[in-house]
């Protein structure tokens, strides 16, 4: 890639360097090193649109010049962190709810927050950090791209637990997972008990015993 081919020089050396979508500060400041200063060609592939700032310090490649997806659970862990997706998200990603999910949802340790950005909004609710790493895996989403997920089970016990709250009986429990989130019967039953019986050792919530109870029966 270059002039006579009709890219930005700069933005050549980025696409030839990159090792995926997904670009941070220091990596573009390094592959612009060549620049009087590489800030001012920053600025100007940002206006451009060859670059977009989702967050400061975090850049994806823009539409036009993108070679792959970018992964949205990937820039969710580096936006706010220690994170991993979970909720709602997470629960469409496994198929567990019906709904199509806007927000990037994630857990962190740190206090609850959002981060409206170009490609969409990110939240963050809190999770102490004793249960944090319970139920936490990591999914390839390319050869370049692996993010921290929550597993099928942590999604849907986050979801529960910080979502709805405490449940009064198991009526109410069965309600709000088969009427208000329309969860088939089949996914509560293709859930790992040993893993649910490990969250709930970590975080003992009625909304994760109804679940493993139901799981039983």
């Amino acid at each position: 890639m270059n002039k006579s081919a009709g890219v930005d020089p700069g933005l050549a050396v980025l696409l030839e360097k990159a090792p995926g979508e997904i670009l941070d500060y220091g990596f573009v400041m390094d592959c612009l090193r060549g620049y009087k200063n590489p800030r001012v060609k920053l600025n100007y592939l940002l206006k451009a649109g060859a670059l977009i700032r989702v967050k400061k310090g975090i850049y994806i490649f823009g539409k036009k010049v993108a070679r792959h997806p970018y992964s949205s659970e990937v820039l969710a862990n580096m936006i706010y962190g220690p994170s991993y997706v979970s909720l709602e998200w997470a629960c469409q990603y496994y198929r567990l709810i019906p709904e199509r999910v806007m927000t990037v949802t994630s857990v962190s340790t740190k206090r609850s927050k959002q981060f409206q950005t170009p490609i969409g909004l990110f939240t963050y609710d809190h999770l102490p950090i004793e249960i944090f790493s319970v139920g936490v895996t990591l999914v390839k989403f390319s050869d370049t791209q692996h993010a921290r997920m929550a597993t099928k089970e942590k999604a849907l016990t986050d979801l529960l637990v910080l979502r709805r709250g405490g449940f009064s009986s198991r009526k109410h429990f069965e309600e709000t997972l088969f009427e208000d989130l329309r969860i088939e019967e089949e996914d509560i039953m293709s859930l790992d008990l040993i893993q649910l019986n490990e969250i709930y050792q970590a975080r003992p919530h009625s909304a994760i015993k109804y679940l493993i109870d139901y799981r039983k029966s």
